[in-house]
């Protein structure tokens, strides 16, 4: 454990600090096995669907899981984190393997069976997050709050990476060795629903947590969007507008590499494997960075992070140069570094804006981040689909120029409406210190 600080080793050393975030990991490996590595490539290639149709799908697992996220949050406090922990990867374990036994070519039957049972893990997810915050909110001191969120966003990172890289490979060598009995691009369900089964069984070990005082609930609530619209209205356009960026490219990201690589499966999550455990082991590192060069600038250099990536990657849709996997990797390095900078500062200035109004912001910006990444990830995928018709590389190239092109919008928009003198005004003004983010909870499933 070295470079990691001392009050974090001893967190860590809890029993149930320890599990929850195994049980994070594990979750979202998961998730992100089954909607990222998983469902475009089956959907295409076992399925013969299109990129347009593919968007469609997972896009009802990222509304279901908006939608129901806060109800469940509500639901954990009355039932129990640890149930709604276990019970939600367990609905999960049954989608994953009902996918398998949808009928083929049966038309909007098929798609209408697909949309249903990504929008049950959808709700299995919701079951899962905010529980899981709840429970590390409960299990740690309140002022270990923050570093309990981070740890939790670390391990989304990591699950995120370890995924691509582990779904590929087990697509591969089944496909290699077991040829006809396992086809196609099936056997990532498969792990999708031992690795569900496992964190359902954890979640029935671990110990319930004493009840603390938490900080109400901060997820996104559908309902605070409509409160913050009046109340922070330009705040929730830069939140949409970023995560609409980071919706274009979500779900057809594996499908590019495959195509205009030539990529197998593994080779393509290995490309990215590097860049995710760099973020992993860069998560509190870049915090401290931006608490000591303060909030605003950290937002302002990490969306510029972000917008330079994507830049890179983008440019292979003009310049021969760029099209090549060295691009995707200093790219999505780049990017990743950005989020990790920006978003913790980002979460911490919405919460200082109206310190009475902590949770109602947070919930309220966190589903601005939602309907954003909703409305990007199929908008996405339909250009991926549509453009090739008339430009090849360009239309391979297109979800990662929309994304440059929300993330060069959101950027701009930071210097107009993120001022320093905005924020921590209205705390200072009453002479208490604002209050510190608690971290944000990342977008599980992706």
């Amino acid at each position: 454990m070295t470079g990691i600080p001392t009050s974090t080793r001893q967190m860590l050393r809890r029993p149930n600090v320890g599990r929850l975030l195994l049980m994070a990991l594990f979750a979202e490996i998961g998730y992100a096995v089954l909607n990222v590595s998983a469902m475009p490539v089956y959907l295409k290639y076992n399925r013969g669907l299109g990129e347009a149709v593919i968007g469609l799908v997972v896009a009802s697992y990222l509304l279901s899981e908006a939608v129901f996220k806060s109800p469940m949050g509500r639901l954990a406090d009355r039932l129990g984190t640890t149930r709604l922990m276990a019970l939600g990867p367990l609905l999960t374990v049954g989608t994953s393997l009902l996918t398998l036994a949808v009928p083929h070519d049966a038309g909007w039957l098929e798609i209408g069976c697909l949309v249903f049972l990504r929008a049950a893990d959808g709700l299995g997810a919701a079951m899962i997050w905010p529980a899981a915050f709840a429970a590390m909110s409960d299990s740690v001191e309140p002022n270990e709050r923050q570093q309990g969120m981070s740890l939790l966003n670390m391990c989304y990172l990591l699950g995120v990476g370890l995924a691509l890289p582990i779904g590929g490979m087990a697509n591969d060598v089944t496909r290699a060795v077991l040829r006809d009995t396992l086809a196609g691009y099936t056997a990532s369900f498969y792990l999708a629903a031992g690795l569900f089964g496992l964190v359902s069984m954890a979640a029935m070990r671990l110990r319930p947590p004493a009840p603390r005082q938490r900080l109400a609930h901060e997820e996104a609530d559908p309902a605070l969007l409509i409160e913050g619209a009046h109340r922070i209205p330009a705040y929730l356009a830069i939140a949409a507008v970023a995560f609409m960026g980071v919706g274009f490219p979500m779900l057809v990201v594996k499908l590019f590499a495959i195509e205009q690589f030539d990529l197998t499966e593994t080779g393509f999550g290995l490309l990215f494997l590097p860049a995710a455990l760099l973020m992993a082991g860069l998560s509190v590192p870049m915090a401290r960075l931006g608490d000591r060069i303060g909030p605003v600038l950290a937002v302002r250099l990490g969306l510029a992070f972000c917008l330079v990536g994507m830049v890179v990657v983008s440019l292979g849709a003009f310049v021969a140069l760029f099209r090549s996997g060295w691009a995707i990797a200093v790219g999505g390095a780049l990017v990743g570094l950005g989020f990790l900078l920006a978003i913790p500062a980002w979460m911490a200035i919405v919460t200082d804006l109206h310190p009475e109004k902590r949770a109602a912001n947070l919930g309220a910006v966190m589903a601005a981040q939602g309907v954003g990444a909703i409305i990007g990830a199929p908008l996405g995928a339909f250009l991926y689909e549509q453009l090739q018709a008339f430009d090849r590389t360009v239309g391979r190239y297109s979800p990662f120029l929309g994304c440059a092109a929300c993330l060069a919008v959101a950027w701009a928009m930071s210097w107009r409406v993120i001022r320093p003198s905005r924020v921590g005004v209205r705390s200072s003004s009453s002479g208490e210190e604002p209050p510190r983010s608690p971290g944000a909870e990342p977008n599980p499933g992706l």
